[in-house]
């Protein structure tokens, strides 16, 4: 059997156990300040959630009525997550287990310590975990249903019953802010996803076969980097605007298709370079097949700029989503995205600037906490930027 040295961690002070009174307080007071206030933040979405939401949890969750509602059960077993791993993580500040040097040392040690390191990633992922909080929770701490008509409180400024204000519908924006949140931060990650996966795929095939299909893949890339993606992505809408739900799903694939142009070239200069290392050789004289090689051993290798990419990518392509949205090729009304509440407070901009205001601070916070949060995986993974 291996022997596994455990490295005995010093005893935090007596005010790390604070945070099992309050998950974070403990953080917050032996110095991991960052981590601290992220728990805290979470702390608050928790209470919020709990105040708001549970008087009304039948409601919520459809168990009061004849059908469930999924979006409730899933915000109701999202605070449940939240919780216990917010009193896991002050449970582990109180008290600290041994660490096993070999595992410390491995990528995924060096990864995480790299990570916690950096103060840009870290207030990225704060900032994430934030904003996740907030858009599984939507159900539960939104006050108002958000396409609930009331022409007595129209463009009432924001005060202690409408945070936010309300619309020129009588329509809280809070509520919407914070149920466009789920729509906006979906559509994100998923056309990311469909365009990491593509553009991954690609970009391996390329560099592994090269020859006329490199030839080819990267003409198409260069053709489709050549024209803009806001003028694409409105020539494509604008030719397929299907109506309801189905359009969500219409923008999130056109958002993916034309957005793997960069990562595909990423991952081609990998594979490159990749394929003359030794392992690679060894993997062909050992007989492997094509398929093998490029996803066993190429694209895992390959991966981690592809992972940073996504983190910056999902930024970006929110805001493809706002413009569209802005500009009334998006999700179409009466579901709420940012982009759409952006665009329906423009033309009040001066008697009620709240209406805009608000989801265009979202959105601004949603991409700044991407964009750290890459930068930081970035500097985390690539060893040159290492102690930098």
């Amino acid at each position: 059997m291996t022997r596994i040295d455990l490295v005995e961690v010093p005893p935090p002070p007596p005010a790390a156990r604070l945070g099992l009174l309050v998950p974070g307080l403990g953080h917050l007071l032996t110095g991991d300040r960052i981590v601290g206030v992220g728990l805290l933040g979470v702390d608050a979405w928790l209470l919020w959630a709990a105040i708001a939401g549970f008087p009304r949890l039948g409601e919520v969750t459809g168990l009061a009525g004849t059908r469930l509602s999924w979006h409730g059960l899933v915000a109701l077993g999202t605070w449940a997550v939240l919780a216990a791993g917010a009193w896991g993580l002050a449970w582990r500040c109180a008290f600290p287990r041994p660490y096993d040097a070999e595992r410390a040392n491995s990528a995924w040690g060096i990864f995480r310590r790299e990570l916690r390191r950096n103060r840009n990633g870290m207030l990225g992922l704060v900032g994430v975990v934030q904003l996740f909080a907030l858009t599984l929770l939507a159900p539960l701490i939104s006050p108002f249903d958000p396409d609930m008509v009331d022409a007595g409180t129209k463009l009432l400024g924001p005060d202690a019953t409408y945070l936010f204000g309300t619309d020129e519908f009588g329509r809280d924006v809070f509520s919407r802010v914070v149920m466009g949140a789920r729509i906006s931060v979906a559509i994100g990650f998923i056309a990311v996803s469909i365009a990491a996966t593509l553009g991954t795929t690609l970009g391996a095939l390329a560099g592994w076969f090269g020859g006329w299909l490199d030839r080819v893949l990267m003409w198409v890339v260069d053709l489709l980097l050549s024209v803009p993606r806001l003028v694409l992505l409105l020539a494509i809408v604008g030719l397929f605007r299907p109506p309801g739900a189905i359009a969500i799903f219409v923008i999130v694939v056109v958002l993916g298709l034309t957005g793997w142009m960069g990562v595909s070239r990423i991952v081609r200069s990998q594979v490159l370079s990749l394929k003359e290392q030794d392992f690679i050789q060894a993997a062909r004289a050992l007989g492997m097949g094509h398929a093998r090689i490029i996803f066993v051993h190429l694209i895992p290798n390959a991966f981690a700029p592809v992972i940073v990419y996504g983190s910056l990518a999902v930024g970006t392509t929110m805001l493809a989503e706002a413009s569209l949205s802005f500009l009334g090729l998006g999700v179409q009304p009466p579901t709420s995205t940012w982009g759409t509440l952006v665009a329906d407070g423009r033309h009040k901009l001066q008697i009620a600037p709240w209406i805009a205001l608000f989801p265009g601070l979202a959105i601004v916070y949603a991409v700044m906490c991407f964009n750290l949060l890459g930068d930081g995986l970035r500097d985390a993974l690539d060893p040159k930027q290492r102690g930098a």
